[in-house]
């Protein structure tokens, strides 16, 4: 498994707070695995998220229950958001933002916006891409791609070569195209998947870098 995301702001009863949460990351009767009965590799992952952010994402604890499973979500996660890209870091998470916006998703709204508040440095951008994107002071170019995010999550048989025309225009090569999709495809599923079981996002995400 890749690593997670570089440190944040750790709070004091971290693993404390990880244990609580792990009782009601989602709503389905299917217990979150105690640490100690997980396999070696989740146990490292896991330590190195305690490590690095202070806690276990519940999306990850929400998993855990299959570690194949856990292992295709954040091997898809991880490359998709953390590997090499045309589009940096931020644009990637503004891109879940954007989606999860109108998908009303309560745990990536919470969580991705708080990245998107870290990895911007500025507090009243992560607030308007979780209201609307398009009060944000944008370029054109990453306007573009959210637009086309957008058109993808809300009307996706409506998707046809001149929107691609206009990212290519915007200055988005084709590889990036594939990767806005991507990003903006990921978080569809995951969108659903949370809001299927009632997925909780962790406290420490709502006050972070603000």
């Amino acid at each position: 498994m890749a690593k997670p995301k570089q440190k944040t702001a750790k709070p004091a009863a971290a693993k404390k707070a990880s244990k609580t949460h792990a009782q009601k990351a989602h709503a389905l009767k299917i217990p979150v695995p105690a640490r100690d009965k997980l396999d070696p590799a989740t146990q490292a992952y896991f330590a190195k998220c305690d490590e690095k952010i202070g806690f276990v994402p519940n999306v990850l604890l929400s998993y855990s229950f299959d570690a194949k499973k856990l292992r295709g979500f954040t091997d898809m996660y991880n490359e998709l958001m953390l590997g090499e890209s045309g589009l940096s870091k931020l644009e990637r998470e503004m891109i879940a933002v954007a989606v999860s916006s109108i998908n009303h998703c309560f745990y990536c709204l919470t969580a991705h916006g708080a990245a998107v508040r870290q990895l911007s440095g500025d507090p009243k951008l992560g607030e308007q891409m979780v209201m609307n994107y398009r009060v944000a002071d944008l370029t054109p170019k990453m306007r573009a791609a959210l637009d086309f995010a957008a058109k993808l999550t809300e009307r996706p048989d409506k998707i046809v070569e001149s929107d691609r025309e206009t990212l290519r225009k915007a200055g988005w090569s084709d590889k990036d195209i594939w990767d806005i999709a991507s990003t903006a495809s990921f978080f569809n599923m995951s969108n659903r998947m949370a809001a299927a079981i009632e997925m909780n996002p962790n406290d420490e995400y709502h006050g972070a870098f603000r």
